[in-house]
């Protein structure tokens, strides 16, 4: 299945294509494009949208769109992942930022990720993959405070 988002992703943008990667659909594709052309692309190819003004899979209701895919997909019931999901919405919403200690620091990785990286979006997100992996992996055995 293709999936959609704005290009120049940072935080939601790289946590959510692992997320899906790992837990809804092994063999997503990823459309990184212009903000202006996610509709329209999204129509064209059948992608499903996430992390873009109006969708259903994007920062609705407080949440940021990590937390609406797992609330999409029945994947809260995941402890680790509810773990993650607190840290990636304190990295990617700047005014709670101190909703996770970790926040903090995956915020600044993916920053520096982006200005590596730029707009190369494939890159960052196969680059980044891994942080993801060990993040979930930390989050399952590491008992929270």
């Amino acid at each position: 299945m293709k999936w959609i988002t704005r290009q120049n992703a940072a935080v939601d943008r790289i946590a959510c294509p692992w997320l899906i990667l790992r837990f809804v659909d092994s063999e997503a594709e990823f459309l990184f494009v212009p903000e202006s052309e996610v509709a329209s692309r999204a129509a064209a190819t059948g992608a499903i949208p996430f992390d873009v003004q109006g969708a259903k899979l994007g920062h609705v209701d407080g949440r940021c769109s990590f937390e609406s895919i797992l609330l999409e997909y029945d994947l809260a019931c995941d402890a680790a992942l509810s773990r993650v999901a607190d840290i990636v919405h304190g990295a990617d919403i700047p005014a709670d930022l101190d909703r996770a200690p970790e926040a903090a620091g995956l915020r600044a990785i993916a920053a520096g990720f982006r200005l590596i990286h730029a707009a190369d979006d494939h890159r960052k997100l196969e680059l980044e993959l891994p942080l993801y992996d060990a993040l979930y992996r930390w989050a399952s055995e590491t008992p929270a405070a």
